[in-house]
């Protein structure tokens, strides 16, 4: 029997969301038990949905499962199919650069300003790192995922003959 490998990026949103419901419900129970609460929860649990989005996201991409409305390549043929899967990676594609560019540019602008976060005096480079590095893991998957629906569709368009 062989074991499905789980991607790091799963985990990763496994090990992001653990984090967000562990420290929320720490604040929660301190918060309720002693009238104060945690400095760093909000700080933490931003950064960790950011992380936690784009890791779906990658999952999802790779697995063919994000939202979509696929009535019309539904009803075309091989060759309308293929060109709505190429304008579908093609509109991804398009806006996840938009954000690694602007993730990156926006990363390199607070690493040089020094910018800390108001909350915990914590470099704001450190989070924003993700952001386009998640991103451009995001276009990976969406590309990985064009070529297995090019390939099943042709396979199934021969299955068909």
């Amino acid at each position: 029997m062989s074991k499905k490998r789980i991607p790091l990026e799963s985990w990763l949103g496994i090990i992001a969301l653990s984090a967000i419901s562990i420290i929320s419900l720490a604040n929660v129970v301190v918060r309720y038990t002693t009238d104060a609460s945690f400095a760093f929860t909000e700080e933490f649990s931003v950064f960790l949905m950011v992380v936690l989005a784009f890791s779906g996201a990658a999952v999802a991409a790779r697995s063919n499962e994000h939202i979509r409305i696929t009535l019309l390549e539904n009803h075309l043929g091989l060759t309308g199919r293929r060109i709505v899967y190429f304008l579908q990676w093609l509109g991804s594609v398009v806006v996840l650069g938009l954000v690694v560019w602007y993730g990156g540019t926006l990363t390199y602008e607070e690493y040089t300003w020094e910018s800390l976060s108001p909350g915990l005096g914590y470099p704001t480079w450190i989070y924003l790192i993700w952001l386009p590095f998640l991103a451009c893991v995001v276009m990976i998957r969406c590309t990985q995922n064009l070529f297995n629906r090019l390939a099943d569709n042709g396979m199934q368009q021969g299955e068909e003959q």
